[in-house]
């Protein structure tokens, strides 16, 4: 009985025990599933807090745009002004307070990438998108699908035109360059300043043309060269016999040069319309931004497919544009398709050493890059003669006429002490092509290590040589570019060789026409850095690569403050030199010269860059930037004055803020 009871007493101990096991076994079990509970409710609610604040911000975004358009106009206009103080009134405004309406025709000449282009024919991949916008708008299209994007912008290697199966052509009317993308303005205030003293579609013509085909290739495809020559002709003969005002930006500039020549000459290769044709229907032209001499970036853009942006971009991240990312070789499918694009081959600067000097000389020498500037839009700073005083405080010493150098010592050694090796007698060999490039073809591929190496050994390219190598690197595209630009100064400009269309667009190797009563504007930004010259490296060598790229680590430091990120800066608009957009109003053409034989009047309109005040100005009302001086209040005032019939003497004669008569003056060129 003992035993029976001392057994019953284990089993319960035992029992117990077991429960006990159970029991802290159950405990661990659950205490580890809270904190995996814990865990996980931590996590989850970070990310909800994330959509929340996400959601939230968009829901605010959303009430706030209804408020804003559901309220009366003047509550925001009275909420800018609370901040601001009073705002000026447009100048389409202001002006019309003054009486002004609207008087001559008015056409517009848009520039490279500003026009829209739209799909008329494509492959299976551009399936759905006939008639919608592949440039400009929304841009949708080149992150649905890019590859596809490339292939359709991309025009044909050998003749420059469409490629088999594709049809891509500009968008007609103002709205074809009003916006480049939904908010980006370009020619959309100009267009809603002339509207408010009157002007309509029956009096202003947007001239769009596919800015990516040579200017004689316009006329070839797509007739848009006799298109201009009619709607000029049938906006002169519906207004009173008025003759019409052009207004061209930036490449549509040397594009409306080339339509100048080309409606003189006899037909087939012009328009057949006589040598008086501009003297009957043009009342002035008014370029803005115009790269008459060319623009330094355009190398580096055929050269390497970059400019200081990308550059910056390149040194920051290599891996996304250097690099194959999902089979995507960003900047080789950038060069495959911007070198097929021969209008990009007219911004090549032209004049060679004489304009842009050499290794030791260029018209631009002491620019001081630090030196700021205070001045405002409203006074000239220049007289009628030209004459330009300033005082040359700087003490740096840049050699611009080194367009592109190999290594910043070789930027700012002596000439002396270059020793260069001649990349005319390098074989090109080692092809670098192979199965990983995917398809991204470029002309580098057929270079082979020695070519590329003989171009470094070269070390320096002055507006000359530059040229050279342009035709040894990509023979190919500038064997179609070389067919329809030049590059030089013309000797003898009755020479019969100059009435072929390849010069019409150089200001230095054509004539402007017999039209003594038309006047010619050049309008555009100052007070910017802008691009001049450039500090070159090898890339590091991999299976598919463009070999040559910026050295964005080149500085100058406190010697030469011109000198950052492998780019050295002048003063211009930010994209053209002053030299480039200024030379011809303020020598090559002014007076009777061999290029201006009837003498136009030609008049210089600098506009100094002032960045907006606050968020709420926008792009500015005083911007001197490339495209955003479209917006500048100052420079449609000038417009619409000059439409509604004043002349330059009317505006106050020159506007200068910039050295360009003093630098004008170091260029040795027969006049």
């Amino acid at each position: 009985m003992l035993r029976r009871r001392k057994g019953g007493e284990i089993r319960r101990e035992s029992q117990a025990a077991v429960g006990d096991g159970d029991k802290k076994e159950n405990e661990g079990r659950n205490e580890e599933a809270e904190k995996r509970i814990r865990r996980i409710n931590k996590k989850w609610n970070c990310i909800d807090s994330c959509c929340w604040f996400v959601g939230c911000a968009c829901s605010m975004w959303w009430f706030l745009l209804f408020i804003l358009n559901a309220m009366p106009a003047s509550i925001p206009q009275y909420v800018t002004e609370a901040i601001t103080g009073p705002l000026p009134d447009a100048p389409g405004v202001k002006l019309c307070k003054e009486g002004l309406k609207a008087n001559h025709p008015v056409v517009f000449v848009p520039g490279i990438v500003t026009g829209g282009l739209e799909l008329w024919e494509g492959h299976l991949c551009a399936e759905g998108l006939f008639r919608k916008r592949l440039w400009g708008g929304t841009f949708g299209e080149l992150y649905k699908r890019p590859l596809c994007w490339v292939e359709h912008m991309s025009l044909d290697n050998e003749t420059g035109l469409d490629p088999p199966g594709v049809r891509i052509r500009p968008v007609s009317g103002l709205v074809a360059a009003d916006y480049f993308a939904p908010g980006y303005f370009v020619w959309a205030v100009l267009i809603a300043n002339l509207a408010q003293i009157g002007y309509e579609e029956k009096n202003m013509y947007m001239a769009a043309y596919d800015w990516r085909l040579s200017f004689q290739n316009t006329e070839v495809r797509d007739q848009t060269l006799s298109r201009m020559k009619s709607n000029i002709e049938l906006m002169v003969a519906t207004n009173g016999g008025r003759k019409v005002v052009i207004i061209p930006h930036s490449m549509g500039v040397l594009y409306f040069l080339h339509f100048m020549k080309w409606v003189e000459a006899p037909s087939p290769m012009g328009g057949g319309g006589g040598l008086d044709w501009c003297s009957k229907h043009i009342k002035a032209v008014v370029n803005i931004g115009g790269p008459f001499l060319g623009v330094p970036k355009a190398f580096t853009g055929l050269f390497s497919a970059e400019a200081k942006d990308i550059a910056v971009a390149r040194g920051i991240a290599p891996g996304i544009l250097d690099t194959d990312v999902f089979g995507l070789q960003t900047l080789q499918h950038v060069m495959r398709m911007t070198r097929s694009w021969d209008s990009t081959m007219s911004m090549i600067p032209k004049g060679g050493n004489t304009i842009w000097g050499d290794h030791d000389w260029s018209p631009e020498e002491g620019y001081d890059c630090s030196a700021k500037k205070i001045k405002t839009n409203d006074t000239p700073m220049g007289d009628h003669n030209g004459t330009w005083a300033s005082e040359d405080t700087t003490t740096n010493h840049v050699h611009y006429g080194r367009l592109i150098s190999f290594g910043k010592n070789v930027a700012e050694a002596e000439s002396s002490n270059e020793n260069r090796v001649n990349f005319k007698d390098a074989v090109k060999g080692n092809n670098l092509i192979n199965t990983s490039c995917h398809d991204v073809w470029n002309e580098y591929h057929d270079m082979g290590i020695e070519g590329i190496k003989a171009v470094a050994d070269y070390k320096v390219f002055t507006a000359d040589s530059i040229i050279d190598m342009l035709h040894f690197v990509a023979p190919k595209m500038m064997k179609r570019g070389s067919a329809h630009f030049s590059y030089g100064i013309a000797d003898n400009l009755d020479d019969k060789k100059y009435q072929h269309y390849k010069y019409w667009s150089n200001p230095l190797e054509t004539k402007l026409p017999n039209a003594p009563d038309m006047e010619i504007y050049s309008m555009y930004g100052v007070g910017i850095p802008t691009e001049r010259a450039y500090v070159y490296k090898l890339s590091s060598t991999s299976d598919c690569y463009i070999p040559f790229k910026i050295d964005s680590s080149a500085e100058g430091g406190n010697n030469c403050s011109c000198l950052k990120g492998g780019v050295f800066s002048v003063d211009g608009d930010e994209t053209v030199p002053v030299l480039s957009a200024g030379f011809m109003a303020a020598k090559g053409w002014r007076g009777k010269t061999r290029f201006n034989p009837s003498g136009i009047k030609t008049h210089i309109r600098e506009f100094y860059h002032a960045r907006p005040a606050n968020l709420l100005e926008g792009r500015g009302t005083q911007s001197g930037a490339h495209v955003d001086i479209m917006g500048n209040f100052a420079l449609i005032e000038d417009i619409i004055r000059i439409a509604a019939g004043a002349t330059g003497e009317d505006l106050g004669g020159d506007q200068v803020h910039s050295d360009i008569f003093k630098w004008s003056e170091k260029i040795k060129l027969r006049l």
